[in-house]
């Protein structure tokens, strides 16, 4: 086998589409590769910047959700201890109520004590008088005795 003319043609052809290839269409080629791996690239590290803001902001929820837990668990302490405070405050008023009604109630006692005790004075005096009457079968004026009807009364 010999080679032949058109075997040199076609290298030469094929030779001359090489170097067309190579000086017109392999730098854009590249430009469009190369810029496709760039994006790419980016792409990678805004990706990995956002895993990392989002780890950012989980951390930040986590704090926050601590923080208003915790604020939530002082703030029910702090309505407990209020709401404490107003039931022992109203148990204080009740006392000081209870102690004023009993005090009250007591005087009354004492008053109708009194009202009784001079009641019963003077239907003794009476029964005295109606004794005495029956006894000297004669009148006794209570208006004439009134000093010594009164000083009875004491007595009693």
């Amino acid at each position: 086998m010999m080679p032949n003319a058109t075997l040199f043609a076609m290298a030469a052809w094929f030779a001359l589409l090489i170097a067309f290839a190579y000086k017109f269409i392999w730098p854009p080629l590249m430009t469009a590769i190369d810029t496709r791996n760039k994006k790419i690239a980016e792409g990678l590290a805004e990706a990995e910047k956002g895993k990392a803001a989002l780890a950012e902001g989980q951390k930040q929820k986590d704090a926050m959700m601590k923080e208003a837990r915790q604020t939530a668990t002082e703030m029910k302490a702090l309505n407990d201890k209020q709401a404490q405070a107003q039931i022992d405050e109203a148990k204080v008023q009740a006392k000081v109520e209870a102690d004023r009604i009993i005090a009250a109630a007591h005087a009354q006692i004492e008053m109708e004590k009194q009202k009784a005790k001079e009641q019963l004075r003077e239907q003794v005096a009476a029964l005295a008088i109606a004794g005495a009457e029956k006894i000297l079968k004669r009148e006794v004026d209570a208006k004439v005795h009134a000093d010594m009807l009164s000083q009875l009364k004491a007595q009693l």
